[in-house]
């Protein structure tokens, strides 16, 4: 692992120091989940994602709203967004996710977790809303390359700075569904580093 000024490489990978050192715990009661109807692209899917989201589709469509049902029914379960580039999940016209749903209480949910938190498919949801807010930047080849912490102004009011929790430890799960222990092994010891640092820094 080598440190540069505001980028690491762990693995193969850039990493921000935002990731390593910013604090994030998603309030879902203050922001009500509005990263899943706000933006004008649909989660990022990786290609292997593709195939996947139409094989779960059946077992996904009883945690659907009905909007969100004939959005899928229309467009496909996925868009190509010519802007980013990339595949996405499908919106409805008026912006939200069409896997995106409410409870009783205002809150979105993901269809897909909510399927697979039931034990009706094996598949969470698409990893970059599993990373979320760490987003992916991809090379020409398509490969992961660099995360970075992706600040949203939505998630200003919803953010739990108080608990100081760093940003890669509240998506440890993701991070490691996508890169193996090992990475996040190594991002905890560059994360201890960096704060010994810091500290030592401060006292002199």
């Amino acid at each position: 692992m080598l440190k540069f000024f505001q980028m690491v490489i762990v693995e193969d990978l850039l990493v921000s120091d935002d990731v390593l050192q910013s604090h994030f715990v998603c309030n879902l009661n203050a922001c009500k989940g509005a990263c899943c109807w706000e933006g004008d692209f649909g989660a990022p899917l990786d290609e292997v994602e593709l195939p996947i989201m139409i094989e779960i589709l059946e077992h996904v469509k009883p945690y659907l709203s009905a909007e969100g049902i004939a959005a899928i029914e229309q467009k496909g379960p996925y868009t190509w967004f010519e802007e980013s580039q990339e595949y996405g999940t499908t919106l409805l016209d008026n912006g939200p996710c069409a896997f995106m749903n409410k409870n009783e209480l205002g809150i979105a949910y993901c269809g897909i977790e909510k399927a697979w938190q039931e034990g009706k498919i094996n598949w969470k949801k698409p990893i970059s809303c599993h990373l979320y807010p760490i987003r992916v930047l991809k090379n020409k080849s398509g490969e992961d390359y660099a995360l970075n912490y992706d600040r949203w102004d939505i998630c200003r009011n919803a953010c739990n700075d108080k608990l100081q929790v760093p940003l890669f430890r509240f998506v440890k799960d993701a991070l490691i569904r996508r890169y193996g222990e090992e990475f996040y092994d190594q991002l905890e010891g560059l994360h201890k580093f960096l704060e010994q640092n810091s500290s030592e820094d401060a006292v002199s």
